[in-house]
Parts: structure tokens; C-alpha cells; sequence
């Protein structure tokens, strides 16, 4: 597959240029007004899923929300951090792909579909065994079904990585990732700087939130007043996520677990989709076409903030941008790759 060309996609060094086909709206045009709308004003469309638990290599478990037939292209979607089936971007991505008579499936990372998982250990950045497995296990279901993936975030660098990792042997027809925190060390530093704050805030109030539910009337195998006191990713971090994963500290963490090493050894068709005010990371650290495989096609918005990209004329009619590219590009992929 060859990149896209120049006027669907933009290096992260001429971050000024085409934009990938997406215009914000006049309404709903800088970052935090892009990250923020559809968190707080969209309601999102009703989706009907069918659960199912999977049982996990470890003895843990993760739950699966399956959209409603059977027989056409699975479709994983990744969530982002404390996301789930219930995130607005997610049921309206799973719409979409239902509409183009695809098959959505969310997977959720380990506790985060509404019950706390077994085990002690939760979910992190680079935790790919989780995905590997999933993957593994349609493979032996349905070994002629079609099968792609899309992940925002979290979930992207998640996707990103084990991509990187698979190289040849992953078994995905084409896969999408959108806003991933690349480096994540630089995301961590990211979020203590202006406006980004509040976002640091709210995540680390969910994520303290979950461990609270998770580990009421236990000890819990970390420094609980360390984690309550963290009001940084990388306090975080060093608290919880490292001790928790086996990682020495949040440096570790971050280096074993951020996606841009792995992006030049990818070889499924990959749309990277980041938007250069993305407030989650820095601008100087979006990939370029130099940083990615020939498999991989890059479009960088000049805006669109975090998870956000939406467009249209009025607010009370929003356009969702990336529920409108992602689906083509998939579907592109599919068709190309059953006519080869």
C-alpha cells in the first residue's frame, strides 16, 4: 500500500499544511473547545451490544460488547484511559461501522466495563498481551472473518505497539489509531502545563475513583496515601501503575511503554490520525512520515484537540469527522485486501 498522497495528509514537520480533509467548525474551532464539546454536550447514539466475558490466560478477565449479527468484518475498538462502551466517541464510532455493515466489538481493558477485574494488576499504555490475546482467539473463531481495529489514546498507543510488535503475524487487515500520546513521557509533562491541567485532573480523579472501588476493605498492593496524594501522571505512576506492572518507576514505565518506537515495523495498512493542537502531547513530537512504515498513512490536522474533530455549520448539527474517515479507510482496506 502506498501513502497517501500530500493532499490528504500532512508531515508533522509542515504541521501548517492540507489537513487531512477535516475543517473545525466556526463554532468549535481551538483545542479544548475541540477535546471538550462532545464530553460535555453529546449525548451520543444508543448502541445495542451483547457482553461477553472473556477468561483470560492469567485467571483475570476482560468484558467484550459485541454488536448485534454476525457474519460481517469485526471491527475491535480501543478505548481510551477509564473509557468504555459507554464513552460517547466509542458508541458513535461503533454506529458508524454498524452503518457500513461492519461489526463493531469494544473491547474493554481489565476493569473498566463497570465491575473491578480479579487480579490486583489493571491496565496501562503498553500492555499489549490483553489485545494479542483477544486477536488470537477471533483468529480461532472466525479464521476467514476480516479483521481490524481502532483505538483512541490509551488504546491507540496500545494498538501502535502491538502492531510494532506483530510486524508480519498480526493478522489485521488495516487498523486506524487516533491522538495517541506517543511518547509518554512528554504527555505526562504535557498535562502539567496551562489549560491541560484540568484534563490531568479529571483523569486521576477517575482513575482514583476505580482503585477506591477496586480495593475498598483490602490493602492494596501499593502506597494507598502515595496515590491519593499524586496530583500528577507522574506521581501516578510511580505510585500505582509501576509497582502494580513491574515496572522499577514511571521513567521505566514510560520508556517500556511508549508506541513511536514500534511505528516503523508496522506492516498492516495503518491511518494515524493526530491533530497538531492536540493538547495531550507536544507539537514536536508528532510523528513524521520519516518516523512511520510505508504501511503506515499519516493525516495531521492542524486542529481538531484531543479525540475531537468535529465540524459542521451549527452546533445543534455537529459533523463527527473521524466517524465519517475512519470507516472509508477501513473499508477501502477490506475491499482491496478480499480482491487481491
Amino acid at each position: 500500500m502506498k501513502k497517501s498522497s500530500s493532499s490528504s495528509r500532512a508531515r508533522s514537520d509542515d504541521l501548517n499544511g492540507p489537513e487531512g480533509g477535516f475543517k473545525p467548525a466556526w463554532w468549535c474551532r481551538g483545542p479544548h473547545s475541540q477535546t471538550l464539546w462532545a464530553p460535555l454536550f453529546r449525548r451520543g447514539p444508543r448502541i445495542r451490544v451483547k457482553r461477553e466475558r472473556l477468561e483470560l490466560p492469567d485467571g483475570d478477565f476482560i468484558d467484550l460488547d459485541w454488536s448485534v449479527g454476525d457474519g460481517a468484518p469485526v471491527i475491535i475498538i480501543l478505548h481510551g484511559l477509564e473509557g468504555s462502551s459507554r464513552s460517547p466517541y466509542v458508541r458513535g464510532m461503533f454506529a458508524a461501522l454498524q452503518q457500513q455493515g461492519m461489526r463493531p466489538m469494544v473491547m474493554h481493558f481489565r476493569g473498566c466495563s463497570g465491575e473491578p477485574n480479579r487480579l490486583a494488576r489493571g491496565y496501562h499504555s503498553g500492555d499489549t498481551n490483553d489485545l494479542a490475546f483477544v486477536v488470537r482467539t477471533l483468529r480461532e473463531r472466525e479464521p476467514h472473518t476480516p479483521l481490524a481495529a481502532v483505538g483512541y489514546s490509551l488504546g491507540g498507543n496500545v494498538l501502535l505497539k502491538w502492531l510494532g510488535e506483530s510486524g508480519n503475524s498480526a493478522g489485521l487487515y488495516a487498523a486506524a489509531a487516533v491522538s495517541v500520546p506517543f511518547v509518554l513521557q512528554n504527555s505526562s509533562k504535557r498535562l502539567d502545563r496551562g489549560f491541560s491541567r484540568l484534563y490531568r485532573r479529571c483523569l486521576l480523579s477517575c482513575l482514583r475513583r476505580s482503585l477506591q472501588r477496586k480495593f475498598r476493605g483490602t490493602t492494596p498492593p501499593f502506597r494507598a496515601d502515595a496515590a491519593a496524594a499524586a496530583r500528577t501522571f507522574h506521581e501516578f505512576d510511580n505510585a500505582v501503575t509501576a509497582p502494580l506492572h513491574g515496572f522499577q518507576n514511571a521513567e521505566h514505565y514510560y520508556a517500556a511503554s511508549s508506541s513511536r518506537p514500534y511505528l516503523r515495523r508496522i506492516t498492516v495498512p495503518t491511518l494515524i490520525v493526530h491533530a497538531a493542537d492536540d493538547p495531550f502531547l507536544s507539537r514536536e513530537l508528532i510523528p513524521s512520515t520519516d518516523d512511520v512504515s510505508p504501511q503506515v498513512s499519516l493525516e495531521i490536522p492542524a486542529h481538531g484537540g484531543h479525540v475531537g474533530f468535529i465540524g459542521g455549520s451549527w452546533p445543534g448539527q455537529p459533523r463527527f469527522w473521524l466517524e465519517e474517515r475512519i470507516p472509508v479507510f477501513l473499508m477501502h482496506q477490506l475491499t482491496f485486501r478480499r480482491s487481491a
